[in-house]
């Protein structure tokens, strides 16, 4: 038995425009139903380990306990972190909560955006490490390189403990492509997986080690931290403080207990659009294509409709992600360089890096339309059960019309229904709150006009989503 750990951390930039800061590419869903959490969790079904324990941002914390709400976890803990601080620190507060009630569990540490092919020869894999760290090793997984890959790390390959088990050699950084070339042809490399197992209490003996810096933070981040439903949250100022660092930096390229477990299951990390149309199905032309997509005399490219036709006429070797409020078009060969164009758009001071135009709230999500001088067009979607909060806008009024299902209305002292065709108005600076009381989705449509229409203009007095 075993904790499953998933980092569900991300800044949303290397799959944009499709991914962005507050949507990163873990909660997206790539040929499938299932977006790549759910993937992860998933990928456990029929290994003997607890129901896994979520690792991510305060900003994503509402879109996690959805996607592990629908995979039948409502009750998994998910541990927030205020601001990213690279994975020592996250799994540290991870092995802190874990051994918080007096026990020392085997964690398995996962990143919640990688792919793998062959769930059978990864679980086969996890299986021989979770033996592993039972005997106090610190295990990574290696991935057995098929390519001169220079976008992964690399890990060589020391002497035999047993079976296929190794002890982890020298951790390499990205090499050059006569570097990866010579790492493939000599058989003892692998590609640096950013998998973990061992045992909690071990983990915080071999920081406490090499960085007790980092430690000393998390501590006091998890002593402070209070339960919020079924989030933890940590202190925010004790660790906002701690160090930033990598477990590759922080312990394993230090401790002299850390294995390697060679994996060979179609692992991925779907680091660029190339990576994925690598992993995607694809027609006689080389054309992955999702959406209204017409291609014509179009070969070896990625083409997605999020929302309008994209249509292709005498290219190649292109990627063209289309979404309500952006279209990437990039060579494939470009792909890695996504991040600099995100970094551009954000020194602009434009906001498509940050949130798609439709925006998902825990009770639901709205969808801007329009917008001009003075005024903002909507539309809203509530969940059936679903509220929000009751506030008030210091610079708006808002116009609501309910296009399908029933409203529940507060709007100052009254409380009253507005069905389909129905109307109602929100003066400026008044308390107003709306909620779902039926069984199908409410969709209305929201007007709002006023000097100022941000997203932070709303004072919340009652909040059942603890966002007061």
């Amino acid at each position: 038995m075993f904790l499953p750990v998933i980092l569900a951390g991300g800044s949303g930039t290397r799959l944009w425009p499709l991914s962005r800061k507050l949507y990163p590419k873990q909660f997206l869903a790539f040929g499938g139903e299932l977006s790549m959490l759910q993937q992860s969790v998933r990928r456990l079904d029929g290994l003997q380990c607890a129901p896994p324990l979520l690792v991510c941002n305060e900003e994503h914390r509402f879109l996690a306990a959805e996607q592990m709400r629908l995979m039948g976890h409502e009750d998994v803990s998910i541990l927030l972190e205020p601001e990213g601080r690279n994975t020592a620190p996250a799994i540290a507060l991870a092995a802190l909560h874990a051994t918080s009630s007096g026990e020392d569990p085997v964690l398995f540490v996962m990143a919640a955006d990688h792919h793998i092919h062959d769930q059978q020869a990864f679980q086969e894999s996890v299986t021989m490490a979770a033996e592993q760290a039972g005997k106090d090793w610190l295990v990574t997984f290696g991935i057995v390189p098929d390519s001169p890959e220079t976008g992964y790390g690399y890990i060589r390959r020391g002497e035999n403990i047993q079976g296929q088990v190794y002890r982890a050699g020298r951790f390499v950084e990205k090499p050059d492509s006569d570097t990866a070339a010579a790492y493939l042809k000599a058989g003892d490399y692998y590609w640096n997986s950013g998998m973990f197992m061992f045992r909690a209490g071990r983990y915080l003996e071999e920081l406490e080690k090499f960085e007790p810096a980092i430690l000393e933070c998390c501590r006091a981040a998890m002593q402070n931290a209070r339960r919020d439903m079924h989030f933890v949250r940590v202190d925010k100022d004790a660790f906002n403080s701690c160090p930033g660092n990598s477990i590759d930096y922080a312990v394993m390229e230090k401790t002299q207990d850390a294995a390697l477990v060679p994996m060979e299951a179609g692992w991925s990390d779907v680091g660029s659009w190339s990576s994925l149309w690598d992993l995607l199905p694809r027609d006689a032309e080389g054309n992955s294509c999702k959406g209204d997509v017409m291609a014509m005399d179009t070969s070896n490219s990625l083409l997605f409709s999020d929302y309008r036709m994209v249509a292709t006429l005498g290219v190649q070797d292109l990627v063209v992600v289309e979404t309500k409020d952006a279209v990437l078009v990039a060579h494939k060969n470009r792909a890695q360089d996504i991040k600099s164009l995100v970094d551009r758009i954000k020194s602009s001071g434009r906001s498509e890096h940050v949130t798609h135009r439709e925006v998902f709230r825990p009770w639901g999500s709205y969808d801007g339309i329009d917008a001009g001088g003075r005024y903002q067009v909507k539309r809203i979607t509530v969940k059936p059960g679903a509220k929000l909060s009751l506030q008030k806008h210091h610079h708006r009024a808002e116009h609501w019309v309910v296009v399908s299902g029933t409203a529940m209305v507060t709007n100052g002292e009254e409380s009253f229904l507005v069905t389909e065709n129905q109307s109602t108005y929100i003066p400026l600076g008044r308390q107003h709150s709306l909620e779902n009381p039926g069984k199908i989705p409410l969709e209305l449509i929201e007007v709002q006009s006023g000097a100022y229409l941000g997203e932070d203009d709303i004072v919340r007095f009652e909040d059942i989503y603890g966002r007061l």
